[in-house]
Formats: C-alpha cells, structure tokens, sequence
C-alpha cells in the first residue's frame, strides 16, 4: 500500500508511466528528477503519510522511501 500510494505521487510529480516507477528505481538517475522535483515528491509523501523526511537519509531509491515511510509509520 505505501509503495502504490508513493508510485502515484511519483508518476504525478515527474510525469511518468507507472511501469516506470518500480522499488529499485532511482529517483533522479533512472527518473531524470531534479533536487525540486525530489524536494515536491518528499512534501507530497509527508502529507499523505503525515511524516516527516530528511532528504539527507540517503533516500535514492524507490525502495528506500517506502522503507522510510514505513518504519516512520511503525514509530507512531
């Protein structure tokens, strides 16, 4: 469920199809996203999943943000 919720606002933010959005996805080398656009990705995640991000974690992957988001969830 994170991992759909995430792909989504993905493939809104950066115009792509979902096929293109898969867990090992890199965000800007196989996305072509900028540091906006990963900067809009991590605002919407916060506000659907009402966490907090630190872009310095190291969150390349789309796997590393579900992995993020999830232990942020398991926290609360």
């Amino acid at each position: 469920m994170v991992f759909e919720k995430i792909q989504g606002i993905i493939v809104e933010e950066l115009g792509k199809e979902a096929e293109e959005v898969q867990l090992t996805t890199n965000i800007q080398e196989d996305l072509e996203a900028d540091s906006l656009d990963l900067f809009q990705i991590i605002n919407e995640i916060e506000d659907e999943f009402d966490v907090k991000i630190e872009v310095e974690d190291g969150l390349t992957t789309v796997q590393d943000l579900v992995t993020y988001v999830e232990k942020q969830i398991a926290a609360k």
